[in-house]
């Protein structure tokens, strides 16, 4: 399954439209924010235990890359296409900081 078609399969999930209100909008950040503070707390343990729980780590991962998706396909951008644009945005300032 390609990026783009997960996005396409979570959106139907989460019963994103083509328009989603504010209220769905602010869910779904939500629950990105959230998600996003669940791979924290596995990072902040490890710095507290000395020890990874790596399988909880990636099932939060997962559940990360699930609402970024319904926020990709709500906005109506292909994640794809984000991809790229952050990865040319990360060689830029790489090239800027190699140029200084």
């Amino acid at each position: 399954m390609t990026i783009d078609e997960y996005a396409d399969w979570a959106a139907t999930i989460a019963k994103v439209e083509e328009h989603p209100s504010n209220e769905r909008l602010s869910y779904l950040g939500l629950g990105l924010a959230g998600e996003a503070g669940e791979v924290a707390e596995h990072i902040k343990k490890l710095l507290r235990d000395d020890w990874l729980d790596k399988a909880g780590l990636v099932e939060e991962l997962g559940d990360v890359v699930y609402y970024w998706a319904c926020l990709c396909a709500a906005t109506g951008q292909r994640p794809s296409a984000l991809l790229d644009a952050s990865a040319a945005k990360i060689r830029r300032r790489i090239s800027e900081a190699a140029s200084r």
